[in-house]
């Protein structure tokens, strides 16, 4: 009984993180879709544009950066709770904006709580299936693409009702309020550095490991390729190959949603670093092919082998820094 109790309470805890990863992605694909309808009700420039767009990027990282050490400090529940009320308060901030300084300031506040996600997330799904971490890291990253597929097809049915831009960032509240809901009352269980009884010094003294470093370097390159691509790709491409960048976008996480889900299978017959080479190779050969795109079958088949690349990127790099 108290085992089928455990693994309950265990489901609960990776779907919720699920949800919550839901929210993320979400906001990467809603915030793409309503650059042009922010650019031309604030009269913003292109350049304020990009400002504003890049808090979703440096608080993400700063967040998972500060984030992730404090996990042990201030415990998992705490930086749930942080990640809620970011989002939260980021949405109804950009929602009620005024113009640039408090759509700076909601992105800023959305990227902040993305990157809570990622450092409370991560650690507990590695923490709670220690056996099976890159297939479960996998499943859980599955749900970024899935999200921004789910995103991106509320704003572009919202945006076909000729419903206002503000709609689109409430409808990521669906999200947020299950996910609350979901953990609410939940216990989170000890990382794996403290069941393993690892000293925070330890755990430090690791990330001057020449490995990790090499490690942290690649997945600057590889976060770089997935976020940066998928934020601006729905405005990009309706300029160049003539088609609605956001469906181009869902089609591109679509599949890399359905890829995620096979993970485990594609491990097993491809080394990961094997698997990351690989995953290399086809992001180039698909981002050559987009930027040479001038109609909708360009379009869709170059994403179609971007999206075959950046695929396994993230969880497989995750999963290789956690088991070593």
């Amino acid at each position: 009984m108290m085992q089928h109790n455990e693994t309950v309470r265990r489901q609960r805890l990776f779907t919720a993180s699920c949800m919550a990863l839901v929210v993320t992605a979400m906001s990467f694909a809603v915030r793409g879709d309503i650059m042009p309808a922010l650019t031309k009700q604030f009269h913003l420039t292109h350049e304020q544009m990009g400002l504003i767009a890049g808090p979703a990027f440096y608080g993400f990282t700063l967040a998972m950066l500060f984030g992730g050490p404090l996990c042990d400090v201030l415990g998992m529940g705490t930086l749930l709770v942080i990640a809620l009320v970011g989002h939260a308060a980021g949405i109804l901030i950009t929602i009620f904006a005024t113009g640039f300084k408090s759509l700076y300031v909601g992105t800023l506040l959305i990227g902040i709580a993305n990157g809570m996600v990622e450092a409370f997330a991560n650690p507990l799904i590695a923490t709670m299936y220690p056996e099976n971490k890159i297939k479960m890291l996998s499943h859980f990253h599955a749900w970024f693409p899935g999200g921004i597929v789910i995103g991106g097809l509320a704003a572009f049915a919202l945006g076909e009702m000729d419903i206002g831009w503000q709609w689109k960032m409430a409808a990521m509240f669906v999200p947020l309020i299950l996910y609350g809901i979901m953990f609410a009352g939940q216990r989170f269980p000890r990382t794996e550095r403290v069941s393993r009884g690892i000293s925070t010094g330890e755990m430090f003294g690791a990330t001057l490991r020449p490995f990790f470093i090499f490690m942290a370097c690649c997945m600057l390159l590889t976060a770089a390729t997935e976020l940066s691509t998928n934020q601006w790709i729905s405005s990009l491409l309706g300029r160049t190959a003539m088609v609605h960048g956001i469906l181009v976008l869902c089609w591109i996480n679509g599949l890399m949603a359905i890829g995620r889900q096979f993970a485990g299978s594609v491990v097993r017959h491809l080394s990961p670093f094997g698997l990351l080479t690989t995953s290399a190779a086809l992001a180039f050969v698909g981002l050559l092919a987009l930027s040479y795109s001038r109609n909708g079958w360009e379009a869709f088949g170059a994403a179609a082998v971007f999206a075959a690349g950046v695929c396994f990127f993230w969880p497989t790099m995750l999963g290789i820094t956690s088991e070593r």
